[in-house]
């Protein structure tokens, strides 16, 4: 095992936890991202223990750049850090496990046998945040803000929100400007509006373009 921290204290905490278990013994430490990347292609560790917030390239980096050119090495994120965005970094550069560093020495020790044994484990907050964002991936889509409108219609919408004229939303959409002209009407039909300043206030209030694309 390869621990990557920058606190001394920490370190020799994690070697006295791993000192105590069966068959793990630790082959080298690192205190910036970039040593963690060096150690662990020169020993080549089954597992590193590797902190977020590393002076240098940050632990996710290292991550990547380890897993990347060692993809049988696994990293066990032991940091502070839990909120959505470093779990998921992590996840994506290739780490096994995220675990807190609240966690008991007992959780540490069951963290760091299961990724080496080849599964992926995350500590019991972190395993909340997961569950939570996959249920809210889930849901079903939002219901489209004019339903009575055809898809084309609804682009046709979007842009004129932004303000463009029909000569621009027809160069964007590849149409023609009589073509433009005739989903215009049907809009201002649909929405029961009298001209275009009513069916920009209308959609705007509906939530469309508030992003101006560049013509």
């Amino acid at each position: 095992m390869l621990i990557a921290d920058d606190h001394p204290v920490f370190r020799s905490g994690l070697r006295a936890l791993a000192d105590a278990l069966e068959n793990v013994e630790v082959v080298g430490e690192a205190a910036t991202g970039e040593e963690a990347v060096e150690r662990a292609l020169a020993v080549l560790p089954d597992v590193v223990i590797m902190d977020i917030n590393l002076p240098g390239i940050d632990g996710v980096e290292a991550t990547r750049r380890i897993v990347a050119t060692s993809p049988h090495i696994r990293v066990l994120v032991l940091t502070m850090f839990d909120d959505q965005d470093s779990v998921f970094a992590a996840m994506r550069a290739g780490a096994r496990g995220y675990l807190l560093k609240d966690a008991d020495h007992a959780e540490i020790a069951r963290a760091i046998e299961a990724v080496a044994d080849g599964e992926a484990i995350f500590g019991p907050g972190v395993a909340a945040r997961v569950l939570a964002y996959f249920a809210s991936s889930n849901k079903a889509p939002a219901a489209p803000a004019f339903p009575e409108l055809t898809q084309r219609e609804s682009e046709v919408l979007e842009l004129v929100a932004q303000g463009l004229g029909n000569r621009v939303i027809a160069s964007r959409l590849v149409l023609s400007e009589k073509t433009i002209r005739n989903h215009v009407s049907n809009i201002f039909t649909k929405l029961q509006v009298a001209d275009r300043a009513q069916a920009i206030v209308r959609a705007r209030e509906a939530g469309l373009g508030t992003t101006r694309t560049s013509s």
